[in-house]
């Protein structure tokens, strides 16, 4: 298993000459420092569909050395051309991440075939633990539950990132698969549920920024203390609604930025939050306790 716990989706700090290195070092120092169990890099929430292959690379680079094997580093190396997320996932491989997450395609989709075989053709073409992305919002297809189990059967297909959002099926994923097999949230607003039918952690954009709350919350309920742990989740729960108050990663970004992170732009076409919505989102991080600038939830 790659993780337990939280895995942040991390975002990526850019400035006017491309990625802002420095800033994501920091970033990465933090994490580690804050409890988070391991970190994702080049997902969504990372803008990676913004990034040419260079910087995505480059990226990776960056993070598996400045990590240096504290944690799991797992790699975004999906794409909607399997021929291009080969070539991804076999660099990355080649840099030195601990893993990867692969996105079903989106745009041109797939049937369940189709999907099959290219979870299967870019798992053969790397030694890497895989874990695959199921985001129905996002790419307009999702993975049925038999579909998961059949793939769980190679060796190094190890986990799903499942964020469909309904907890039936994550129910079903998790009565087919191997008790090997890790089952991560990819809803904040869910963990606990998801946890709660044998899931192993989360892939978090609330972990930006409370990386040791988002830990707590899983390890709490892994631990025994569901109280604790239900706790967490409710008392999170307005933040990650604003988290998610426009489309990730626009509000995260704006976020961290407002807590003095400087994580720089969003790349077109995202843009600035609407202003009511800014509103809702500063309100939110004042409620968990959060004073612009303080860089900790």
């Amino acid at each position: 298993m790659l993780f337990k716990g939280s895995a942040v989706a991390l975002v990526t700090p850019f400035n006017e000459n491309g990625v802002d290195f420095e800033t994501l070092g920091k970033l990465i120092e933090y994490h580690i420092e804050n409890s988070t169990d391991a970190i994702v890099i080049c997902g969504t929430t990372g803008e990676s569909t913004t990034m040419s292959d260079e910087e995505q690379l480059a990226v990776i680079k960056y993070t598996v050395d400045k990590v240096n094997k504290r944690i799991p580093v797992i790699a975004g190396t999906g794409s909607n051309n399997t021929a291009h997320s080969i070539y991804l996932s076999q660099e990355a491989e080649r840099l030195g991440a601990d893993g990867l997450l692969v996105i079903t395609p989106y745009y041109n989709k797939a049937n369940q075939k189709g999907l099959k075989l290219h979870f299967e053709t870019i798992a053969k073409s790397v030694n890497l633990p895989i874990i695959m992305y199921n985001v129905p919002g996002r790419t307009s297809m999702n993975m049925k539950p038999s579909l998961v189990a059949e793939l769980a059967k190679i060796d190094n297909i190890v986990a799903i990132k499942e964020a469909s959002g309904d907890l039936s099926q994550v129910g079903e994923i998790a009565r087919l698969v191997p008790d090997d097999f890790a089952i991560y949230s990819g809803n904040d607003d869910s963990i606990i549920q998801l946890l709660s039918v044998g899931g192993h952690g989360v892939i978090s954009v609330l972990a930006n920024v409370c990386p040791k709350e988002t830990h707590d919350l899983v390890y709490k309920f892994l631990e025994g203390d569901i109280k604790g742990s239900r706790e967490l989740q409710l008392k999170l729960k307005p933040l990650i609604d604003a988290l998610f108050i426009e489309v990730n990663p626009i509000p995260v970004k704006t976020a961290m930025n407002l807590l003095g992170f400087d994580v720089g732009n969003l790349r077109l076409p995202l843009a600035e939050m609407e202003d009511k919505n800014l509103e809702i989102l500063k309100q939110e991080l004042k409620n968990q306790g959060l004073s612009l600038g303080e860089k900790s939830c």
